[in-house]
């Protein structure tokens, strides 16, 4: 799914505790041409990475291992300004914290479909609204508009 910015002017976060989903996801995006930052999997790591090259959209597990949980981590990327997509199995986790995140996607997912919800969302975030909705992904609008707006 095309997006009007190039993709490789835009960078993302994943914030994934399982290593090979996370590496297949890295390598998806980076194949469609987008910068991915260091693969991360703590409160901490993620903080610090969005800090030295603030992403253009974060991918955040909801479910961490440890004490860490991804709304914690979305809260904080949204309070720095980055638009947060959650990626969980756990679909009413997702819609209880949808005020920290502007999407969720559920998993299992293939990274091609994730691959083009990113290139859908990042075209929304730049403003074009025409590109087609892919399957499986909960857009919460009113965070996308927010988002949007925030990003103009």
């Amino acid at each position: 799914m095309p997006s009007p910015i190039p993709a490789a002017q835009k960078t993302l976060l994943i914030v994934e505790d399982e290593i090979l989903p996370a590496m297949a996801l890295r390598d998806e995006l980076q194949d469609a041409g987008y910068v991915v930052m260091d693969l991360t999997k703590r409160h901490g790591e993620a903080i610090g990475a969005a800090k030295d090259c603030k992403p253009d959209l974060a991918l955040v597990n909801i479910k961490l291992q440890g004490q860490d949980t991804g709304i914690d981590i979305a809260r904080d990327l949204k309070a720095m300004g980055i638009p947060v997509v959650f990626i969980s199995g756990q679909v009413s986790r997702a819609q209880t914290a949808r005020t920290d995140a502007i999407a969720s996607f559920p998993k299992p997912y293939s990274t091609k479909q994730m691959a083009a919800a990113v290139g859908y969302l990042l075209a929304r975030l730049a403003g074009d609204t025409s590109l087609e909705r892919p399957d499986g992904l909960e857009v919460f609008e009113d965070e996308l508009e927010a988002s949007a707006a925030a990003a103009v």
